[in-house]
């Protein structure tokens, strides 16, 4: 896929109980509630995939810059987690720690961490959201 194409996903719900199917380029996962708001748990809830797609978007790009600049990055681990819904208010927080394994230099690990916000679900996320939606009959 080049970076000129648009990225889109279809989700779909019946009666299942929030139990949602997503389709995206080809691949199929479900999003759901825990057991305790009424869902079936049987997918991350919405919130861990926003989480999932930033910690998976800032691995992917630091192994592309590590791997580019033969850094000796052997592993790559982020923990991620963000402020329950009912405590939002003016803002969202999320805390990302990133776990680097290997041979680097202290100034390796401290460009590392200037990419981590490079990534393009980072700059995403940083930047101001627009949502337009309209309904289809």
């Amino acid at each position: 896929m080049s970076n000129e194409e648009q990225i889109t996903a279809i989700t779909e719900l019946d009666e299942s109980h929030y139990r949602t199917k997503i389709y995206a380029g080809g691949h199929f996962i479900y999003a759901d509630e825990p057991l305790s708001m009424g869902g079936t748990d049987e997918g991350m809830s919405p919130a861990a995939l926003l989480l999932a797609s930033l910690g998976s978007c800032t691995a992917i790009t630091l192994r592309m810059y590590a791997d580019r600049k033969k850094y000796q990055l052997s592993a790559i681990k982020i923990e991620l987690a963000i402020e329950p819904e009912n405590t939002i208010s003016v803002g969202t927080v999320i805390n990302r720690v990133i776990h680097l394994q290997g041979e680097l230099t202290e100034a390796e690990r401290a460009h590392l961490l200037q990419i981590a916000d490079k990534c393009p679900i980072h700059k995403m996320l940083s930047n101001p959201i627009q949502i337009v939606t309209s309904e289809l009959q």
